[in-house]
């Protein structure tokens, strides 16, 4: 009982440092989270930049007009190293549906007496309480029975398309892409991210992919703010729902 305490004191405890940070954030929108550094390939210096930094001596020989990391005229402009942006189309449709029942009954019964034991059951009188019957020393009976069901409905649909850049780039040529899309309306803020692993054989000629073509995909679609708030359960209910054994 003594660590159930403790633990419901240490929940509170940090569920009211939460509640306080939700308090700062009373009447003020959500916080859109800030860029990263994206990854990219190194390239030249800026012009600023020049003046003190030397250039290499096989630039000043080429002369040539494309420099490292500027886009190529005649070259394809669909994904190829890191830091490449790339079209995400996702178009989740899913649904299912699971139902189970579940059935379980079981009856025992043991019977066991001595009737008659070389007089040795007549002792049994004095050592049992009341007036034992050495024929039914043991009449035991059990019954058990279990009845469980359970139904399952899901239903999702994600429409939408997602720029997404090329973090790594594996040794087989395959690319490893994260996206992150955040959109605030009012005091509702709404992120979607995707990360996964794709080729680059299936990027189309717009470049772009489809979501069934990203192999490890992670697609998390969500959100925080008032109406999200709304719909939690209380961090009381949350601790009670966990702790309570029936």
């Amino acid at each position: 009982m003594k660590r159930i305490m403790s633990a419901l004191l240490v929940a509170s405890l940090l569920s009211g440092c939460g509640s306080v940070g939700r308090l700062k954030n009373v009447g003020k929108a959500p916080r859109l989270t800030p860029m990263g550094d994206p990854a990219a390939p190194p390239v030249e210096p800026s012009l600023a930049d020049r003046g003190t930094v030397q250039r290499a001596p096989d630039a000043l020989a080429s002369a040539s007009l494309f420099r490292d990391g500027s886009g190529e005229l005649f070259r394809d402009q669909r994904a190829w190293r890191l830091g490449d942006i790339v079209t995400l189309k996702i178009n989740i449709s899913d649904s299912a549906s699971v139902a189970n029942t579940t059935g379980r009954s079981r009856t025992g019964g043991e019977s066991a007496g001595i009737a008659s034991l070389l007089g040795l059951e007549n002792p049994l009188s004095k050592v049992l309480p009341g007036n034992p019957d050495p024929a039914k020393l043991i009449d035991t009976k059990s019954k058990s029975t279990f009845n469980g069901n359970g139904t399952t409905t899901r239903s999702e649909d994600i429409d939408m398309t997602v720029a997404a850049i090329v973090t790594e780039v594996l040794p087989n040529g395959n690319f490893v892409i994260r996206a992150r899309q955040e959109v605030r309306v009012n005091y509702e803020l709404r992120e979607l991210i995707v990360t996964g692993i794709i080729r680059p054989q299936d990027i189309a000629r717009d470049n772009s992919i489809q979501h069934n073509q990203i192999a490890e995909a992670r697609v998390i679609y969500g959100g925080r703010g008032q109406i999200t708030d709304v719909q939690q359960a209380r961090w009381g209910q949350q601790i009670y729902d966990a702790l309570f054994p029936f």
